[in-house]
């Protein structure tokens, strides 16, 4: 099993300044390394409080300084928002200094605050995506590529900054059944989330990927699965009530940004407001690989068993968390957790 960090970057107040949330994901980053996870993964978003990381490529780029053996991904590069052209100059820049550890992960995006500052028309973001990922292929995969699509039209194209692995970095795609039959379509990996919800939801998200790969005619196992899961390990009650308040703190900026709603009164910082999707602590407690190590491990080999994910990517920087609790807590999944649920994993394959 591949363990991961997923690394938001979130600010949920003024007393948070931009500067001190980056470099607190830069430095979760290297624990990540130093804790053994195989892959760090970085968001996008732009103009609010709900991820502060406009670019997941500059920070693959910077993080490939600090660290050697990691590999560092983009979760997600919203390709709807890019130039394709520029973006696989990017994607080559990014690889060569990261020495090969680079993991593409691309998607459609959802928040509208976004696009219209961006000029782009939300509605036909699955129809950009779409194409826009064909033109990133042509460009990875050729020495010259040339593009006559409905969006761009590309004459005779060379890239001159390539990507050291060959013939792509690993592609990763966000998504709903579409993006994902693509994957299985296109030789693809994918991100899920079962969000706060508990193994009912993974059992559904079971049958969705196995039904999409059956109808592009392939087996589940030809593309690997990561699932971006919120998790923490405690006995201290006070850690685990911030972690879970900070965990329903994101989920409500992301449904406020998902339902498309007015940002905020001063045109920043997004309005935390309870919503009908809330659960309570305690539901989330039950739901979720939350609260002793025994259950936080006993918990992810249940999901692992119902899912079987080829990744387990744990969802760190959450609003306004204590930066050296969260370093901890790293250090805690590298030395124990890590270990035993591979532990037990082999001994089930025996």
């Amino acid at each position: 099993m591949e363990f991961a960090t997923f690394i938001l970057a979130a600010q949920r107040g003024y007393h948070q300044s931009s500067d001190s949330v980056i470099r607190n994901s830069i430095e979760q980053a290297v624990a990540s390394e130093q804790a053994g996870f195989d892959t760090a993964w970085f968001a996008e978003h732009h103009f609010n409080n709900y991820s502060l990381i406009p670019s997941p490529l500059m920070m693959v780029a910077h993080c490939a300084g600090l660290t050697s053996t990691i590999r560092l991904g983009t979760a997600v590069c919203v390709l709807p928002l890019y130039q394709p052209q520029r973006l696989l100059s990017e994607i080559g820049f990014a690889d060569i200094v990261a020495n090969g550890r680079l993991e593409l992960g691309v998607g459609v995006g959802y928040q509208q605050f976004e696009f219209e500052r961006f000029g782009v028309n939300i509605d036909e973001a699955p129809a950009v995506f779409s194409e826009y990922l064909d033109i990133l292929l042509k460009g990875l995969n050729e020495n010259i590529f040339e593009h006559d699509g409905h969006y761009e039209k590309i004459p005779p194209t060379a890239v001159s900054v390539r990507t050291v692995q060959k013939p792509t970095p690993p592609i990763w795609i966000a998504g709903g059944p579409a993006r994902t039959g693509r994957a299985y379509r296109d030789g693809h990996n994918f991100f899920v989330t079962a969000f706060h919800d508990g193994v009912e939801t993974l059992s559904t998200l079971r049958a969705t990927i196995e039904k999409a790969a059956a109808s592009k005619g392939r087996n589940v196992t030809d593309a690997k699965i990561s699932l971006l899961r919120c998790c923490y390990a405690s006995h201290d009650e006070a850690e685990i009530i911030s972690y879970l308040d900070n965990a329903r703190f994101q989920r409500r900026l992301s449904e406020a940004l998902h339902q498309r709603r007015q940002q905020s009164h001063d045109g920043y910082l997004l309005q935390e407001t309870p919503t009908q999707q809330d659960l309570s602590f305690e539901t989330m407690r039950k739901n979720m690989p939350i609260g002793s190590v025994n259950r936080v491990i006993d918990r992810l080999l249940e999901e692992i068993d119902i899912l079987k994910p080829d990744q387990i990517a744990l969802q760190t920087q959450l609003g306004d968390f204590d930066q050296n609790t969260m370093l901890r807590q790293i250090e805690l999944w590298g030395d124990r957790i890590i270990p035993a649920i591979n532990k037990a994993l082999d001994h089930a394959q025996i």
